[in-house]
């Protein structure tokens, strides 16, 4: 159903979000990475599974041979995602060089390299969730170099 009013109200408040997690970044960097690692579901399904996540990319390998238990329940499915994404964010901007979050438009987080390439990490953490490919640790190699 077509609803003019709700996707301009949509669009307003995306760009706010946007505008305000953008400012955040750009004042207080560290803290917006720390909230972006948080990452609870994932880290409670990874912990159930007797993993612990370091925020290193052999984590990420280690994620990519869990038996992916979570489709079963399609509603923690997205959320999982979302945390994979941030997730791979996390382990990209603490051991890539140069490597940080920046905001689009949309309020959507994304990584952007030295190279000034912007990675749609919460795009891959989903696709990951629904269908195990791309595997995190890929994403990884690919964007770490370069």
């Amino acid at each position: 159903m077509n609803i003019p009013f709700l996707d301009n109200w949509r669009k307003r408040h995306e760009a706010v979000r946007g505008l305000a997690l953008t400012a955040a970044i750009e004042s207080d960097p560290a803290s917006v990475a720390e909230l972006l690692s948080e990452c609870e579901l994932l880290r409670v399904q990874a912990g159930a599974a007797g993993l612990e996540l370091d925020e290193t990319p052999a984590s990420l390998e280690a994620l990519d041979q869990l038996m992916p238990r979570w489709r079963r329940d399609p509603e923690d499915v997205p959320w999982l995602g979302n945390d994979a994404g941030l997730y791979l964010g996390t382990v990209l901007i603490r051991t890539v060089p140069g490597a940080g979050w920046q905001v689009w438009p949309n309020g959507q987080p994304v990584v952007r390299l030295a190279s000034g390439r912007e990675i749609n990490v919460v795009e891959a953490g989903l696709s990951w969730a629904v269908t195990g490919s791309p595997e995190l640790s890929q994403m990884y190699a690919e964007a770490s170099e370069g």
